[in-house]
């Protein structure tokens, strides 16, 4: 099963982006729901590594995450703060369904483009755009097409709490510039005392989006008012070099 985000790859996952740990979005999007009047939803929440700050700056937010490895880490570190741990379940982009309306949808680094096909990404949006209030705003975060174009083959480590060795391989299996998408076969290992305990391989597909053509998306899903911002500097067009474009549009009145 394609990004499954199972037990080795959530480990991974947590001790390389541990709760807290900002990109410049924890801050930019503090900054950007600091007016928010209503309750804030976070698809694929993961491990809570933007949950939880948003949820301790006092934000109504709820989260879902088809990993229930990756929920378990979002649970713990809301238990460890003494906050709300039933604030989220386990759920997909196409599947969720929520009774309430939201003022905000946040879907920060990259999460969107785990959907690789146009089509369902398309009825993820008009989704979201069914699941806000009137008047409140989707904000979506994607990388830039540079980083899916190198071929892989690097070799990540982590030494675990208990003295272990997590490492991490990830090799480029094929990019598609038609479908706009790459699979990467991310292979993680646990080693003890120099010797291989276990193994997990998961194949990882992404797909790429352009500026203008994610915006035209956007407005074909309902959505008014749309942004893209470069790097978290909201309003500032993204050039070349941005690693990151923001994107915030609204559902209308």
């Amino acid at each position: 099963m394609n990004n499954r985000y199972g037990t080795l790859a959530s480990w991974v996952y947590n001790l390389d982006k541990p709760v807290g740990r900002s990109f410049g979005d924890i801050e930019y999007y503090r900054e950007r729901l600091s007016n928010c009047a209503g309750p804030v939803l976070e698809p694929a929440v993961g491990n809570g590594r933007l949950f939880v700050p948003m949820l301790e700056a006092g934000l109504d937010i709820r989260g879902f995450d088809p990993s229930e490895e990756m929920l378990g880490y979002c649970r713990r570190a809301c238990a460890e703060r003494s906050l709300d741990d039933g604030r989220v379940s386990g759920g997909t982009f196409e599947g969720f369904v929520y009774q309430q309306r939201f003022a905000a949808i946040v879907v920060p680094l990259g999460s969107f483009q785990l959907i690789t096909d146009m089509a369902v990404a398309k009825a993820v949006l008009r989704r979201f755009f069914d699941h806000l209030a009137p008047g409140g705003r989707l904000m979506i975060d994607l990388d830039a097409i540079g980083g899916f174009l190198g071929e892989g083959g690097r070799v990540r480590s982590w030494t675990t709490e208990g003295g272990d060795l997590l490492t991490l391989t990830d090799t480029r299996v094929s990019t598609d510039f038609i479908a706009q998408t790459t699979v990467t076969h991310l292979r993680y290992e646990l080693w003890q005392d120099t010797k291989l305990v276990d193994t997990e391989l998961e194949l990882f597909s992404l797909r790429w989006w352009g500026v203008e053509e994610f915006a035209m998306v956007l407005r074909e899903a309902g959505f008014v008012d749309v942004v893209a911002s470069g790097d978290y500097r909201y309003g500032q067009a993204p050039a070349k070099g941005c690693e990151t474009t923001s994107f915030e549009a609204r559902r209308p009145e």
